[in-house]
């Protein structure tokens, strides 16, 4: 399949379509974005990259960094993990802090906040320099020595960031937290903050298309029944109460960000990205969203 011109003739189809959705304006830097930007990357498993539109511009991952943050825990304390995060879809936002009081401070799952929440205070016991871990991790994955957190959009999060704070302090009163919630915070939007392009992103996630080896260096990052529990929790569980529709449509396990990101997974074939910052209604990208749909279904490709 020529993927090249799939993207191209993709891109061009979605820049076309009726203006719909806006920025995250409650993060006040996230609102400062081109709205209307849109780029599409990518990474077949033999490593040959492809990419259409703004594909090299780098936007906040946000919950996308989700994924990268399970993924470190697992690999340092898979047990831990498990033991202070669920593995249910929340059929509720985010951000919701519903279901907490009922399940006593246990996230339903570690793609919402407070499941993230809980994985970056995992992190803060098993790393002695957490931020520092993390970027490392990251850079590896992507193959770039010059990925990095935006530090503006991280001290906005943070300023912004009331509920996620009540998230936490409410998690904390259960003992799930064991933290300082100021500093679990201040990991926590910095995981989000992370500045990827799409063409960084096909290639950080394509371990959960090549059953847990990142390539070309050949590390393996999780063990194959590790990378099968992190994909299907993205597809039952990456885009919050819009998930099901999303494997309805696309048909892949995935993961947003309120940046306007998503990254698609098909497993033994390719990793996919598309970002245009104008979210719909749950908080995913419509253009980034439909660009998918059209792939998936252009080049068969499902994991059903």
């Amino acid at each position: 399949m020529n993927y090249q011109a799939l993207l191209d003739e993709i891109a061009d189809e979605v820049r076309a379509l009726p203006v719909r959705g806006d920025v995250a304006r409650y993060i006040p830097e996230l609102a400062r974005v081109p709205p209307d930007s849109f780029g599409m990357a990518l990474r077949r498993q033999d490593g040959a990259t492809f990419g259409s539109g703004d594909w090299n511009r780098r936007f906040s991952l946000q919950s996308m960094a989700k994924v990268l943050l399970l993924a470190l825990a697992c690999s340092l304390d898979n047990d831990r993990v498990w033991s202070r995060v669920g593995v249910e879809p929340s059929g509720d936002p985010f951000n919701s802090l519903v279901q907490l009081e009922f399940e006593e401070g246990m996230p339903r799952n570690p793609l919402i906040n407070a499941g993230a929440l809980v994985i970056s205070d995992i992190l803060l016991e098993l790393c002695g320099d957490p931020k520092a871990e993390l970027l490392k991790f990251v850079r590896t994955m992507a193959g770039s020595p010059t990925v990095d957190f935006d530090e503006a959009v991280a001290q906005s999060e943070l300023e912004s960031g009331s509920r996620n704070r009540a998230l936490t302090h409410f998690m904390k009163s259960f003992g799930n937290i064991e933290h300082s919630v100021d500093v679990v915070l201040d990991f926590y939007v910095h995981a989000c903050a992370l500045a990827m392009s799409c063409n960084e992103v096909v290639q950080a996630f394509s371990f959960l298309s090549e059953h847990g080896v990142n390539r070309p260096n050949e590390d393996r990052i999780l063990t194959v029944p590790q990378v099968r529990r992190l994909n299907a929790i993205m597809l039952t569980c990456g885009f919050y109460d819009e998930s099901g529709d999303f494997a309805f449509h696309v048909g892949l396990p995935g993961k947003s960000g309120v940046g306007g990101g998503i990254v698609a997974v098909c497993p033994g074939r390719f990793t996919a990205a598309a970002w245009s910052p104008r979210l719909g209604s749950k908080g995913n990208s419509i253009l980034a969203t439909e660009a998918l749909r059209r792939l998936t279904q252009r080049s068969n490709a499902s994991v059903f």
